[in-house]
């Protein structure tokens, strides 16, 4: 590495762009990293008058990833890693690039748009050995991490059923057609994939129940449904899901149902016990035990475990959020970067193939009439 602080170079994330900003908020909050590259926009002017208000040298914003990559692997001061913040169709040419070149990779979910290219990226992570972060940043909740110690500890005893929600409304109406920022793109199928709703929340939902039940349904049933009129992708998804151990799920993402800003929710149950998280509580964890009264865990208070603890920021009975869960992905990914040892599984491009694997289960088990398919 470069130097004490891991050197980032950023594509995508402009003046513009939601998520670039939440990045930036999070690779800062533990000080582990420097943002001193960026292709930042498609348009390279833009780009570079923006690189110049985040600090960044004027040598150091470049007009396109491709320049970005070709000339930073060729710098003495070369950047450790390339984040990738753009619309989906291009996480796969940049992460390629990025690791031919010798680059650890963050990046943005989806991995990629296809199966095929997600199946050819993480064989590639293998082949180089770099690193590669995707930035599932659910998994970054510490009231999360403690559900998933918990349900590894035995603590709900044998898995009996996984529910999660992921409801939004930000695309109840066509505001695609208005010109809306990020929704353009994630509504056309050619920026976005195949999957609309599926893609974009669908693939948040499933890699947090993966996360905390510690193991991926085989089948499932998916509904998938465009309820905006005109709109080229689905907007609402209901599915079902059976694992190899008879245990049940069921995952329900729909971005236009009103009353919803980003309402994330688990609840998990097994034959012992039950838990339950909701993002708009984040700090609180529902355990009930079997005939006993609902008990609320908090993050560092009374019964919080390992996980819990070490990804806090504040004490106890201040508030942390999503920005911090976010930031949680960054550490990790600073201590995967610099050779540290990682307690916590951070999601990766096996993650990514993973994720893939639903949004196509998905699509061939709705074009199929609603039937059960085998993922994978």
């Amino acid at each position: 590495m470069s130097n004490t602080r891991i050197t980032l170079g950023m594509v995508g994330g402009g003046p513009t762009a939601f998520i670039g900003a939440v990045h930036r908020i999070a690779m800062r909050m533990d000080d582990r990293f420097q943002l001193v590259a960026g292709a930042l926009d498609v348009d390279p002017d833009r780009g570079r008058a923006f690189a110049g208000t985040l600090g960044i040298a004027p040598d150091r914003a470049y007009a396109t990833y491709r320049e970005m990559i070709d000339k930073e692997a060729l710098r003495p001061d070369r950047i450790d890693a390339v984040v990738i913040v753009t619309p989906n169709f291009l996480h796969f040419p940049i992460a390629k690039a990025a690791l031919e070149a010798g680059f650890d990779v963050i990046c943005e979910k989806p991995m990629t748009t296809t199966l095929e290219d997600a199946e050819a990226l993480a064989a590639l992570v293998e082949t180089t050995g770099r690193r590669f972060v995707l930035t599932h940043t659910y998994t970054g909740y510490p009231m999360v991490r403690q559900a998933r110690e918990m349900v590894a500890a035995g603590e709900i005893g044998k898995l009996r059923r996984v529910e999660v929600e992921y409801l939004q409304d930000w695309l109840a109406a066509p505001v695609e057609n208005t010109g809306a920022e990020g929704a353009v793109w994630r509504t056309d199928p050619k920026q976005a994939g195949q999957g609309g709703a599926i893609g974009d929340v669908g693939t948040h939902a499933w890699n947090l129940a993966a996360f905390v039940a510690g193991e991926e349904p085989t089948h499932l049933l998916a509904e998938l449904s465009t309820l905006v009129e005109g709109r080229r992708v689905d907007d609402d998804a209901a599915i079902l899901m059976r694992y190899a151990s008879g245990a049940k799920g069921s995952i329900l993402a729909s971005q236009v149902l009103p009353g919803n800003g980003n309402n994330v929710s688990l609840r998990i149950y097994g034959d012992k016990a039950g838990l339950e998280w909701r993002q708009e509580s984040p700090e609180e964890l529902w355990f009930t035990r079997l005939g006993e009264p609902r008990q609320m865990l908090r993050r560092n208070g009374a019964g919080a475990t390992a996980a819990a603890v070490a990804g806090s920021r504040v004490p106890a009975a201040h508030p942390e959020g999503y920005l911090e869960a976010f930031a949680n992905l960054y550490r990790d990914a600073a201590d995967l970067i610099a050779g540290k040892a990682v307690t916590t599984m951070v999601p990766s491009a096996r993650d990514g193939v993973s994720g893939s694997k639903f949004v196509q289960a998905c699509l061939m088990s709705n074009g199929k009439g609603n039937v059960w398919v085998e993922i994978g």
